[in-house]
């Protein structure tokens, strides 16, 4: 088996595409910023917590360096910065069962926390660090965003209540959009693939505020309540630890967006999901961020944005195209083009019988796309998104 795949950790393109306003793959050094409001009085575990977590991060691959600090006005708040090689290894640590062990030991001493992340985009120094800016990891230029933060969260219900779980999640009322002066929700999708739940969402402003504002609406708690019965991993919304451990394992953060064109309110909104073979989600999310962005530079492509989302082995992309996924090039739809890759990193092809990985015909892709399709349940917009 051969494929022109090329190594993850190879950027993306030398120079940073105005049409691309988030990516973890540019090979940019990243800086990662957790605010953490500790219990009173329990300053000296959570620093008893923070230096055995500390020494186990050091032997995380991709971990350059990080400071603990304590608020000189308030000693209840504390700062930790890290620093990383790139965004994927410590994506892949902080989303792995590892991590949520790891961390343990801080929750029974930790109030609240926020988590920040950057790519270092200039740094200051003298001549000498000027003329190795291009060699330490910088991304090349600032992004241009549209003020709107992508998110997902994915769970897994018991196999045989798809239809129920549908049912119930299509049928909650939509929750106030305002969350505050600075905060809005814009755009709630929801598919289901499978005995899978991925609940995509926009929001413009503070990202961590909009959750919580829906997590305390009665018509969505009423909702999750509801599925409760048929999630394959037990959660009690009433118990905090039980609901952050449930939502850390089900965060499907964004870590590739591409815009081909403005808005188009005609524009039909699908999601793909991407059976990755184990150890290739992050290979695999690279490769159709590639794609898309491409695809992007092509005035003919149907594709208009896509956000891919990934964690772990899960991959998911969500586009929204110009007329319906049956009409047009399954290349474009899929972000698959070459057969050697689909074979390598996908189990598309596991269970084919004499499948032909050599050259694909138009009728395999569109097989491809027909199974990677992920059933709309919900997709919501907010008045003036």
């Amino acid at each position: 088996m051969t494929t022109t795949s090329a190594p993850a950790s190879q950027p993306l393109t030398q120079k940073v595409s105005p049409r691309v306003s988030q990516s973890v793959f540019d090979g940019s050094r990243l800086r990662v910023v957790l605010l953490v409001d500790v219990y009173d009085g329990a300053q000296q575990q959570f620093l008893e917590a923070y230096e055995q977590l500390c020494n186990q991060v050091a032997s995380v691959p991709g971990h350059v360096s990080d400071q603990l600090c304590q608020s000189i006005e308030n000693p209840s708040q504390w700062l930790i910065t890290s620093e990383w090689e790139s965004a994927p290894p410590f994506l892949t640590w902080v989303n792995s069962e590892a991590h949520v062990r790891m961390v343990e030991p801080l929750h029974s001493c930790v109030r609240d926390t926020r988590s920040l992340r950057f790519n270092v985009v200039r740094e200051t120094g003298g001549p000498a660090a000027h003329a190795e800016a291009g060699k330490r990891g910088l991304q090349a230029a600032p992004r241009i965003g549209d003020g709107v933060i992508r998110h997902a969260l994915t769970f897994t219900v018991k196999p045989g209540s798809e239809a129920t779980v549908a049912e119930i999640l299509a049928g909650y009322a939509s929750p106030e959009p305002r969350v505050d002066d600075t905060t809005r929700l814009c755009r709630t999708s929801l598919f289901m693939h499978g005995n899978r739940v991925v609940r995509a969402i926009e929001v413009r402003g503070d990202l961590l505020a909009a959750l919580r504002h829906v997590a305390r609406q009665p018509e969505v708690r009423a909702v999750e309540e509801a599925i409760n019965p048929y999630l394959e991993q037990d959660r009690d919304l009433d118990n905090p630890e039980s609901a952050r451990v449930f939502f850390t394992r089900a965060a499907l953060p964004a870590v590739h967006h591409v815009t081909a064109e403005e808005e188009d309110p005609a524009a039909e909104r699908h999601a793909l999901h991407y059976p990755a073979r184990p150890g290739c989600g992050l290979r695999l999310a690279e490769l159709l961020a590639q794609q898309d962005e491409a695809a992007a530079d092509d005035p003919r492509s149907p594709v208009l944005r896509s956000t891919i989302f990934q964690r772990d082995d899960i991959v998911v992309r969500l586009i929204d195209v110009r007329g319906g996924l049956d009409a047009g090039d399954p290349v474009l739809f899929l972000g698959l083009p070459d057969p050697g890759q689909v074979a390598e990193l996908t189990t598309f092809l596991d269970g084919a019988a004499g499948a032909d990985t050599s050259a694909p015909n138009d009728g395999d892709l569109r097989h491809f796309l027909k199974l990677a399709r992920m059933e709309l349940v919900t997709d919501r917009r907010s008045p003036d998104a």
